[in-house]
């Protein structure tokens, strides 16, 4: 056989292969039988409410598998649905789920909007959107602040807990009132090309919070939203749902007045084998961070080409524009709290208002932590005041914590490594700007190829060991 032959033959079977999963696809679709929701009484009209009607179809369809069809052009008001196993969720084009503001119109211990207990197979799909009302559940604004203040309820967009074979696909959703996509022990969950809108001065409305899950990936999302936008947690339940691990995040791109990309700070359970990849924070007042508080233990943690900006914010905003935040620190005098380990952050690129803190505590030394590649410009460009380290949420020390800021600051911690690093300072050095590197109280400090010099160098050294 001639090697042209051999292409011939490898195009030709590339191509049977092609439509061979086409055919299957269109084949499975043809099969899968569809529930529309107007079939079973919605009304789609943006007063009605469709919650009733839409519970029907839904329940339909997992009696047999299918999907539930909410069609384009039409906005379907909903307080809390209870979504299946074996369905496919679809918002198709344009159709809007417009959140209930009636409290009256949820069960009585109702936290979520589309929820689901124990489920196996669900799909949620389609390019609709969901409309969370967030303005409509605050009563009043913090000018000074900048933040809304909400009222006695406000519903999450998600809570799916305990689901396995989760699938998360090209849906938007906007506004939310408190957290959006809140998955609880959840196993084998893809999130896919999810556009959130949430708005920059609403709190906790949060991006998409893996909490006790394993096996999770989340890529290709554009997020906007006023709290973390990616964050991953081991909260306090009721029910032991174990560990979180094997999570990857990539392709991302996030806006946020909170940290781009977060552990804790709910650690109760371990989290582990966590991969962050190829993500762009546009804004921030925390980019890559740890924040540690709890009993649980973090480990093998990577960071990995990303770029990102974070600065100051006002006053009721956590976080004071640290570029990366290791921190491990009790929560109160009498929390036990664990440890953070082996930690890689590497091609990482950003501009920052205040440092690199790796920060553990007596209580919990950090240890095994490389910094690779790390390129930080340091400058200030808001108007909000410094200098501060944001250890918050703890009572077991100062939660605000005047401190002067060095580009790379190390406290309690053990073998870190700098490794090709850069810090470089902006056109704004204000006097309290002070050393490219600050360690103290640190064991097994190496840095190699490093580059950068003190703010104001007449005044302070380079690189200060303590």
């Amino acid at each position: 056989m001639t090697m042209s032959t051999l292409h011939t033959t490898r195009r030709q079977a590339l191509k049977l292969a092609g439509a061979a999963a086409l055919g299957a696809t269109l084949r499975l679709r043809a099969q899968q039988r569809v529930f529309d929701a107007r079939d079973y009484g919605a009304k789609g009209d943006g007063v009605t409410l469709d919650t009733a009607a839409i519970q029907k179809a839904i329940d339909a369809a997992a009696a047999s598998g299918g999907q539930v069809l909410l069609r384009g052009g039409r906005k379907y008001l909903v307080s809390t649905l209870v979504l299946k196993g074996a369905i496919d969720f679809h918002l198709a084009d344009d159709a809007e789920l417009l959140a209930s503001t009636n409290r009256a119109d949820y069960p009585g211990d109702a936290d979520g909007l589309l929820t689901a207990h124990e489920v196996t197979g669900l799909k949620i799909s389609g390019t609709g959107n969901i409309n969370g009302r967030a303005k409509e559940f605050m009563t009043d604004y913090n000018q000074a602040g900048e933040i809304w203040r909400f009222g006695p309820f406000r519903p999450k967009i998600f809570v799916l807990t305990g689901c396995k074979d989760l699938e998360v696909r090209d849906i938007s959703f906007s506004d939310a009132p408190f957290w959006g996509l809140h998955m609880i022990g959840c196993e084998r969950v893809l999130v896919d090309h999810v556009k959130i809108r949430n708005l920059l001065d609403v709190p906790n409305c949060d991006g998409i919070d893996p909490d006790h899950c394993r096996d999770v990936e989340i890529r290709n999302c554009d997020i906007v939203c006023g709290d973390d936008a990616i964050v991953i947690k081991s909260t306090r339940q009721a029910v032991d749902y174990g560990a979180c691990t094997n999570v990857r995040v990539h392709d991302c791109v996030m806006t946020t007045k909170d940290s781009g990309l977060k552990i804790g700070t709910e650690t109760v359970e371990d989290i582990s084998n966590v991969r962050f990849e190829r993500c762009e924070i546009r804004s921030s007042c925390r980019a890559l961070t740890i924040q540690l508080r709890d009993e649980g233990n973090v480990r093998d943690i990577q960071f990995s080409d990303i770029r990102f900006v974070t600065q100051y914010q006002a006053a009721p905003w956590w976080g004071r524009g640290e570029a990366i935040s290791l921190t491990a620190i009790p929560r109160t005098k009498e929390t036990k709290v664990g440890r953070i380990t082996g930690v890689r952050v590497r091609n990482v690129t950003g501009r920052a208002e205040n440092s690199a803190r790796i920060n553990g505590s007596a209580e919990s030394r950090i240890a095994d932590v490389t910094l690779d590649n790390v390129d930080l410009t340091l400058d200030r460009w808001t108007a909000y005041p410094g200098p501060i380290f944001d250890n918050r949420p703890t009572t077991a020390g100062p939660d605000l914590e005047p401190h002067r800021t060095p580009g790379y600051s190390i406290r309690y911690a053990d073998n870190v490594t700098l490794k090709n690093c850069k810090l470089a300072w902006g056109r704004n050095k204000p006097e309290y700007f002070t050393h490219a590197v600050e360690a103290e109280n640190v064991s097994g400090l190496a840095m190699t190829h490093f580059t950068g010099e003190a703010a104001h160098p007449e005044r302070d050294e380079a690189i200060v060991v303590r």
